[in-house]
Formats: structure tokens, C-alpha cells, sequence
């Protein structure tokens, strides 16, 4: 049994890619390039991740998670934030149709 969430977000969560460009990669004073050879991936893989068109893997959140002194999991449940609420916002016509169950 559950308990219902009824406050539902009314805007997009903070994608961590915005998190990175505008918080993290100022304060240690991280370039593109910097960042990528910090953490060993391409400028690509960074620079998609900061235009948030590339997702936050497991392996990625690891390797800002050791850089940055914080958890993978900080960076992973950033990115299920904004996928949940994209995915929320892609069928919610679909998931208005579902009819809860009651329990018996």
C-alpha cells in the first residue's frame, strides 16, 4: 500500500548538466577542456552534458562524485528528477486514463 503524492512539481526540475555550468564548474574555476581531462572523458561527453543534451550515466556520476567530494547518487537523482518529470510530461494524457486500484 502507498501513500498518494498529490503535489505535483510545476516546473522542470534542474537538469545537472545547468548545475555543472552554472554552479560547479565556476567555483573550481573548470573549463570544458579542464573538466573532460579531470574526470577522463571528452570535451564532447562534457559539452553535451552542459548543453543537457546528454544524461547523467552511473559511470559519469562517479567520476563528478569523486571530483567534486559529493555521492553519485546526488548526480544520478538529479537526472532521475528531470527524467521523471519529461517522461511525466511526454504520457500524461495516458496516465490520466489509468484508473487506481482500491485496495480489497
Amino acid at each position: 500500500m502507498s501513500i498518494p503524492n498529490t503535489i505535483r512539481m510545476q516546473r522542470r526540475p534542474t537538469h545537472p548538466g545547468e548545475m555543472l555550468r552554472e554552479d560547479f564548474m565556476p567555483n573550481y574555476g573548470l573549463t570544458v577542456s579542464g573538466l573532460a581531462e579531470a574526470i577522463g572523458v571528452s570535451r564532447q561527453s562534457i559539452n553535451e552534458l552542459l548543453r543537457e543534451r546528454r544524461r547523467v550515466s552511473p559511470e559519469m556520476a562517479l567520476r563528478l562524485a569523486r571530483l567534486f567530494g559529493n555521492s553519485p547518487e546526488f548526480w544520478l537523482n538529479a537526472q532521475r528528477a528531470v527524467d521523471l518529470w519529461d517522461a511525466a510530461q511526454a504520457i500524461q494524457n495516458d496516465v490520466a486514463r489509468i484508473r487506481p486500484l482500491i485496495p480489497a
